[in-house]
């Protein structure tokens, strides 16, 4: 049976069909050493470990939108940033390991920022392919205008573009293809609108499709209205890539800055103390704790602060909205109670004033999530106090239980000889204080009687027993005191009520941060009227749809305005025009209005076309301002927490304590 089975296994294997099939698959087999199949390991493996698989998900939301439909793709580019943050993580955990091994405090909040830090590494990974693909739009379009010349026809020029396989960007024309040669363009338009990259391919999209209904027109010039809105949008892509490119060059380094001065605090502290020894009462003691942990906190907030500003409007990573922690928790009875009891009424002016704010970031939390954080932020701070500040009392007492005992201020280094007679006092001072730091009945003369009883004081002078008594005394006072006192619980409750307003404050410093951007928006409207104006059968309703669709600081007027259109258009727009406070945009919706009542649309911003080269010239100068002022406030809290460190933590110690120390020393040789 095995040779008749092996002679017709060699008779199949040799017929045509097989060496057929043979031949096609001949070359088209990837080594399963290669890299892309490592990857697609690699990426397989991470969503299986539950700490990976969140880092995963996360990417995959931002990258998958750039791929569109391309799983391997997205796998591949997700698995190569998670390879690489990897390989920052182990050395960088390693060094913080090191430099912090003698405070375990200091290690546990550098492995929180660590964190912080390689979720900005990935996202920064994920931008430079945004870059990449706005990069490549330019040169997409260019290929665009000559098929468009070649062929006349959009269809077949988007065709043609997308035969360009070696560039992400020919997914986005494919898929632009495919939905204006769908049944229903305009409801496939629609849904490409949600998960398109960058609005420029949403307004490239757009103007294809109305090109392809309405027909393409000469201008006054005679030349093709279409390609003529493809250079506006090419003029509005260079523009943004010269001012991401800003963005970065300017806050490349910015972050570093604000990070590098957590790590070196133990570095400064140890040099501190081995040129002037007598500042180890400070760095080892209460105030130096709880100065390193206000440098850490400082750093931690400057550095998310920086981060913030460096947005360049990129893809930003989708939110979960559908079933968040903070809905889950929401769903518990207890705490549904407590939070609805918190929040304000509906009505209320508190309850319009969050609101308002909340649309104004076009923030996707809801009130009771924001209230939810706003609760965990409070339990958060107030355990992180409590702890700071009972770890603070620990080390007092680990400084009087470890520091060399002397009885004269030291303003160099103690020899060995020195040292090693210091520290057989400190060790001897510790057997009393072990004796009778709980004993609050315990009284001077009771400590003078067992000393004097006293192995290790016993044949002691009457004199040398004055001092070794108020010595001992004076540390057990200190070792007595380490205990919550209440002015520190209440600095942990006001910490606390801090942490209540701080995702508030938040909300406020990125509304702030969403102003600066105002101007720029305004003049994308422009950009986009100008392209809308001159197509026929376009009227004012789409043109607000059209600014609706691609607003995103005034979204929400924008929206209310296009829903009670049908009500009465030119009270829809003077509502519009009164909720706006900014004056470019509101000489817009006038012109809008003028155009429901009496003009032409074209004729209403007639302006827009003969000014153009004044628009894009102030839409520079708009950019270099927005860049310069996000640069001042980014140099002010990029170099806060290193000011801090060298200020408040080297230089202002050694002063303040060099001179008590001085002092002290030159009273003591006078007193002698």
């Amino acid at each position: 049976m095995i040779i008749i089975a092996w002679y017709m296994l060699n008779k199949k294997m040799k017929s045509k069909e097989t060496k057929y099939i043979a031949q096609l698959t001949e070359g088209t087999k990837t080594s399963s050493f290669s890299s892309d199949i490592i990857y697609q390991k690699i990426y397989i493996y991470c969503t299986k470990i539950p700490f990976l698989k969140r880092y995963v998900l996360k990417i995959r939301r931002r990258i998958e939108i750039i791929n569109l439909d391309d799983e391997y793709l997205t796998r591949k580019q997700t698995a190569r940033i998670l390879l690489k943050a990897v390989f920052i993580i182990f050395p960088l955990t390693g060094m913080i390991i090191y430099l912090t091994r003698q405070n375990i405090i200091l290690m546990l909040t550098l492995f929180l920022f660590e964190i912080f830090f390689i979720e900005t590494f990935m996202e920064g990974m994920v931008d430079k392919i945004d870059n990449k693909l706005l990069k490549e739009q330019i040169d997409m379009f260019s290929e665009m205008r000559h098929a468009y010349h070649e062929y006349n026809m959009i269809e077949e020029a988007l065709y043609d573009v997308a035969q360009n396989d070696e560039v992400e960007v020919s997914r986005q024309v494919e898929k632009i293809h495919e939905v204006l040669l769908s049944d229903d363009p305009e409801n496939e338009l629609e849904k490409y609108y949600d998960i398109a990259p960058n609005s420029y391919l949403k307004e490239f999209a757009g103007v294809s499709y109305l090109t392809k209904e309405f027909g393409d027109r000469k201008d006054k010039d005679g030349s093709s209205l279409y390609l003529k809105n493809l250079n506006n949008i090419v003029q509005e892509m260079q523009l943004e890539i010269l001012k991401r490119d800003k963005l970065d060059y300017v806050f490349q380094s910015l972050s570093m800055i604000a990070a590098v001065p957590i790590l070196f605090l133990d570095v400064m502290k140890n040099w501190a103390i081995g040129q002037f020894s007598f500042t180890s009462e400070f760095y080892n003691g209460t105030l130096g704790f709880l100065m390193q942990m206000g440098i850490v906190i400082v750093t931690i907030l400057c550095y998310i602060f920086v981060r913030s500003l460096k947005d360049n409007g990129s893809v930003n990573t989708a939110t979960n909205t559908e079933n968040p922690i903070q809905k889950r928790l929401y769903n518990h009875k207890i705490v549904k109670q407590f939070i609805d009891y918190l929040m304000p009424k509906d009505g209320t002016k508190e309850y319009k004033k969050v609101t308002t704010l909340l649309k104004d970031n076009a923030s996707k939390l809801k009130m009771e999530w924001l209230y939810i954080n706003r609760v965990g932020c409070t339990i958060i701070f107030f355990i992180v106090s409590m702890f700071i500040l009972l770890e603070a009392h620990q080390y007092a007492i680990n400084y009087i239980y470890t520091e060399p005992t002397t009885d004269y201020n030291v303003l160099g280094n103690l020899s060995e000889k020195e040292h090693k007679t210091a520290m057989q006092k400190t060790e001897a001072d510790n057997v009393f204080l072990d004796q009778f730091k709980t004993d609050r009945t315990i009284t001077k003369d009771k400590l003078r009687k067992t000393l004097e009883k006293s192995k290790e004081y016993g044949d002691s002078s009457e004199k040398d027993m004055d001092v070794i008594e108020e010595r001992i005394w004076g540390k057990l006072q200190v070792v007595q005191s380490q205990y919550l006192k209440w002015f520190e619980l209440l600095i942990a409750c006001v910490i606390g009520t801090l942490g209540y307003y701080g995702p508030i404050w938040l909300l406020k410093f990125q509304k702030k941060m969403r102003q600066m951007e105002m101007e720029n928006e305004v003049m994308q409207f422009q950009t986009i009227i100008l392209m809308l104006m001159k197509i026929e059968r376009v009227n004012v309703e789409m043109i607000l749809e059209w600014l609706e669709r691609y607003a995103n600081i005034f979204k929400e007027p924008i929206s209310r305005c296009v829903n009670n259109f049908e009500s009465g258009a030119w009270e829809a727009l003077e509502e519009l025009k009164n909720e706006l406070s900014f004056q470019q945009l509101i000489t817009l919706v006038e012109g809008l209005q003028s155009a429901v009542e009496s003009i032409p649309i074209r004729e209403a911003f007639d302006e827009l076309d003969t000014e153009r080269a004044y628009y894009q010239e102030k839409r520079k100068e708009s950019n270099e301002r927005l860049i310069t002022r996000k640069s001042m406030i980014g140099k002010v809290l990029g170099f806060a927490p290193m000011v801090i460190l060298f200020v408040g933590y080297l230089i202002l110690p050694l002063c303040v304590i060099g001179l008590s120390s001085m002092t002290s020393a030159f009273n003591t040789m006078s007193s002698m």
